[in-house]
């Protein structure tokens, strides 16, 4: 067979080295089962591998399959030579050169599963094999497989160089390897710089570039390389190859990956994100790194390139790859960790929302994940990043790396003194809104962020400010937050939300200041029209806001003054008061500008003003007599309508007065209010044909004639009677009675007898019922009696019963008409005596008393009348005659110390039936009845 290896010197060689020294045997397979045993033990794969990459340079290709329980290792590269076979038989001899590999101590790890391997290339091949080695050196038991090669002419498969063929012991499960090798394939590729690509069984593994392609075809990995040179000195000390290479592998699927690979697996566990495979002094076990400069050089170049990683990611991806916060699991974990935290630390890799990087040592973290938030800052905080770096999932990467994380007070920080236009602040306000919802103190921080106002201003905090519901353009409102930075993040932060209405209402303290602000020189611009629009935009109405009369306006003449002492140019009202009113007149180009119904909303009367008070506290309201009309009040009022400036009308203008103030809703409700402070005073001041309206009556009021005169009757009755105008006697107070007393006195007034009794029954009522004490009422000096003349008051009584009259002159006689229970309060009243008191008769004659109830014609008259028949009976006279003086008076009836005595007549039984029955009106029904009981009959 051919031998171009020419293997037979080998044997030979190998042969007499044995034989002349027996030792020398048992060395060689003690080292070859250290190798397979030891530090190969679990390196089948990645031995061959591995000499695969050496031999194909920058792109291995490798196949592994099994083909009759045999194991089959194909690769791509330089085929088997001459010294390849020498490094295979040898040992230790390695035929690496120039970092182009050829098999040498490593292929010892075939000896795991199989007695006689065979290596088969273009150039030729080589088997070895246990049980050949037994026969050529005579020997039994275990000897060294791999230092006897035998030529075989066997042929590598198509596209490949060099293929290694390992037959099977019995006890290796083909399928099972070919799984581990499969779970090797991702690592071959990573560790193994020249090798591309990676076929076991029908899977296949191949890197295109940075990436790695799973079967599958998802890329799971990506990688970083870098390579350098040895200084001379530290190849001679470490025999190591003078390049050096490094390579970090990340796995998007996030697996681990514990331990150093230099460049195959080694015992040095790490804790980094991601695998670090490099050409490393190892120790002879190849299980542990070996100290020193090369060794501190590669990892130092590791830790630079590591950054590298990051632009093969996408940004959220990144801080996957910063190490934790743990323990250091090795030496060179601990120096790895500090160096690839510093590096990541340093470089600028964090996207800000402007573009470009930042590193996480200069990056500032929102406290919330809020792009819109990112946005807005960007130009604003320095080294601010994207936003997704706020969420949870980052925290522990960046806090690693020492980013600062910002808080809601630095956030405050940065934006305050900025300039920024309202609508700019309402999105700021918008992206801040959650993180205030959900933190405390992040809510308290932010209660200090600026708020800009419509004026203009920014101020520190919306707490007070003032949150505008409607739309009102450019009111220039001090408290109140432009309309485009309004948001509900200020109202949760102390803002008050409110709309035209709050806004006007705002304005109190400046409008009423508003006449010194004025006089003092200040340019009231502003406040004017911000009062126009918020007046107009509210719709108030006159007298609503009654501090609004404050407002500063200029009259005709150019001077400063309360916009209520102003009345409009072509009002109708300055022709109704007198020529020295201190009303001023609104200027013209004023009066011009503004919409009227906003002038008079701020108080410029068109109209007589209306004062509103719901809840009047006292006389407080600078209304004239006001003080007078709160005391006649029974009680004090809950609310109060009154029309104010009446003490200003002209005495001639008061019908015109009275229908302008009944023409508006405002007024006429005033006017008509019960017990009211308007028609109380225009009562008693005003002037109706020269006379106070509580002075005349109704025209139609006829039992008040004589005692007041009607007044014009072209006004409207509800106006009449609201301002005092009688349609009925009330006396209600000492001056009522006073008034009516002085009217009765009044010999020229043309007062019926019965409009007298009605009078003075409605004056000895209110002294009954105590709306008039007696002694707060001036006695008359004359008064009214029965007969409608008017008498000294001296010479009058009042008639307190109806006896007397049957001796008592009626010229004397002051009566109250049928209630002689009002006598007494009206004699007070009149300081006058009652008629029983001044008229005492005695009874001359002698008579017997006489039952009711044996009167027939009295049972008959009651029954008819409907009351009852009195109980007892009168004393009967056939003549009844009373001495009064020295006189003797005949009269049909008398009541003397309570005992009736009436004459046997029809007048006589009438009027003592009336009054025993308490009947006394009804006194001529009985006298009829008496007569003729038939009277009633239909």
């Amino acid at each position: 067979m051919n031998d171009p290896f020419d293997t037979a010197r080998l044997r030979h060689a190998v042969l007499s080295s044995w034989a002349s020294s027996p030792t020398r045997f048992r060395e060689d397979a003690n080292a070859e089962e250290d190798l397979y045993l030891g530090g190969y033990r679990d390196r089948l794969l990645v031995e061959l591998a591995q000499n695969a990459a050496d031999a194909a340079g920058q792109d291995a290709r490798l196949r592994v399959s099994v083909v009759d329980r045999e194991l089959r290792v194909a690769n791509t590269g330089t085929p088997l030579d001459r010294d390849g076979v020498a490094s295979l038989a040898s040992l230790r001899a390695s035929a690496k050169r120039d970092g182009v590999g050829r098999f040498g101590v490593g292929f010892a790890a075939v000896l795991t599963v199989t007695d006689a391997p065979r290596v088969v290339s273009r150039t030729g091949g080589v088997a070895f094999s246990a049980e050949r080695t037994r026969e050529a050196a005579d020997v039994t038991g275990r000897v060294p497989v791999l230092r006897l090669p035998w030529p075989t002419d066997e042929p590598p498969p198509d596209g490949f160089d060099t293929e290694v063929r390992l037959p099977l012991r019995d006890d290796v499960d083909p399928a099972a390897l070919l799984d581990e090798f499969a779970d090797q394939a991702v690592d071959l590729l990573l560790s193994l710089d020249g090798l591309t690509r990676v076929e076991i069984g029908d899977r296949v593994w191949h890197r295109d570039g940075d990436e790695l392609h799973a079967p599958d075809g998802v890329t799971r990995w990506v990688t970083v390389r870098d390579s350098g040179e040895l200084p001379a000195n530290l190849v001679a000390a470490t025999e190591q190859r003078p390049q050096w290479t490094i390579c970090w592998a990340y796995s998007t699927d996030r697996a681990e990956h514990p331990v150093l690979h230099a460049p195959t697996p080694t015992d040095e566990r790490l804790s980094l994100p991601a695998r670090l495979i490099a050409t490393l002094p190892v120790e002879t076990t190849r299980r542990r790194v070996a100290p020193g400069p090369a060794t501190d050089l590669v990892l130092d170049a590791a830790i630079r390139a590591y950054p590298r990683l990051l632009d093969h990611l996408e940004p959220a991806a990144r801080t996957n790859l910063v190490p934790l916060p743990d323990f250091p699991l090795s030496e060179v974990d601990d120096k790895l960790r500090q160096g690839v935290l510093g590096a990541l630390r340093a470089t600028p890799w964090l996207p800000r929302p402007t573009g470009d990087p930042v590193s996480p040592a200069a990056a500032a973290l929102l406290p919330v994940d809020s792009p819109a938030l990112a946005d807005l800052l960007a130009d604003v905080v320095p080294g601010l990043v994207t936003a997704e770096f706020a969420a949870p999932e980052h925290a522990a990467a960046l806090a690693a790396l020492d980013t600062r994380r910002l808080h809601a007070a630095d956030l405050v920080a940065a934006v305050t003194g900025i300039d920024r236009d309202p609508a700019w602040w309402h999105r700021l306000y918008d992206a801040l809104a959650p993180l205030a919802e959900v933190d405390a103190d992040a809510r308290e921080a932010l209660g200090a962020l600026p708020v800009p106002m419509v004026d203009g201003r920014t101020i520190p905090g919306p707490r007070g400010a003032l949150l505008i519901d409607a739309d009102l353009g450019a009111v220039a409102i001090g408290d109140a937050v432009h309309p485009d930075a309004a948001h509900p993040l200020l109202e949760r932060l102390g803002a008050r939300r409110g709309g035209a209405h709050d806004l006007l209402d705002s304005l109190r303290d400046d409008v009423e200041r508003s006449v010194d602000d004025a006089e003092s020189g200040m340019d009231l611009t502003d406040l004017h029209e911000s009062v126009r629009a918020l007046v107009d935009a509210t719709g108030a109405r006159p007298g609503e806001r009654p501090w609004l009369a404050a407002l500063a306006l200029r009259d005709s003449a150019g001077d400063w003054r309360r916009a209520d002492e102003l009345a409009l140019p072509d009002s109708p009202l300055l022709d109704l008061l007198d020529e020295d009113t201190p009303l001023g007149v609104l200027a013209d180009d004023t009066a011009r500008a503004w919409p009227r119904d906003v002038l008079t909303a701020v108080g410029v009367l068109d109209t007589f003003a209306v004062v509103v008070d719901e809840s009047p506290a006292g006389p407080d309201h600078d209304l004239a007599d006001e003080q007078d009309w709160w005391e006649s009040l029974p009680e004090p009022p809950t609310r109060m309508t009154a029309v104010r400036d009446l003490d200003l009308v002209a005495d001639d203008a008061w019908p015109a007065v009275l229908a302008l103030l009944a023409a508006s809703p405002e007024t006429w409700q005033a006017l008509h209010e019960p017990h009211g402070y308007t028609g109380w005073w225009i009562g008693r001041h005003a002037l109706l044909d020269g006379q106070p309206p509580r002075t005349l009556r109704m025209p139609d009021a006829d039992a008040l004639a004589g005692l007041y005169d009607a007044a014009p009757p072209d006004l409207a009755p509800s106006v009449l009677r609201a301002v005092g105008v009688r349609d009925h006697l009330d006396v209600t107070d000492p001056a009522d009675a006073e008034d009516l007393l002085d009217r009765l006195a009044d010999a020229d007034r043309p007062v019926g007898a019965g409009a007298t009794m009605r009078a003075h029954a409605a004056l000895a009522r209110a002294v009954r019922d105590g709306d008039v004490a007696a002694d707060e009422v001036e006695a008359p000096i004359a008064v009214r009696t029965l007969t409608g003349a008017v008498l000294p008051a001296a010479e009058g009584v009042v008639l307190d019963a109806p006896w007397v009259l049957g001796v008592l002159a009626p010229e004397r006689a002051v009566t109250v008409g049928l209630d002689f229970d009002l006598a007494e309060p009206l004699a007070d009243l009149l300081d006058l005596p009652l008629a029983t008191e001044v008229v005492v008769g005695v009874v001359r004659e002698r008579a017997e008393p006489v039952a009711w109830t044996d009167l027939g014609a009295v049972v008959d008259a009651c029954d008819l009348v409907g009351v009852p028949v009195p109980p007892g009976g009168p004393i009967v006279h056939e003549r009844l005659t009373v001495r009064i003086g020295l006189i003797d008076h005949e009269v049909p009836w008398w009541v003397d110390g309570g005992v009736v005595h009436c004459t046997d007549t029809t007048a006589g039984l009438a009027r003592a039936l009336a009054w025993a029955t308490a009947h006394w009106p009804a006194r001529h029904t009985f006298a009829a009845l008496l007569d003729d009981p038939d009277t009633l009959l239909p």
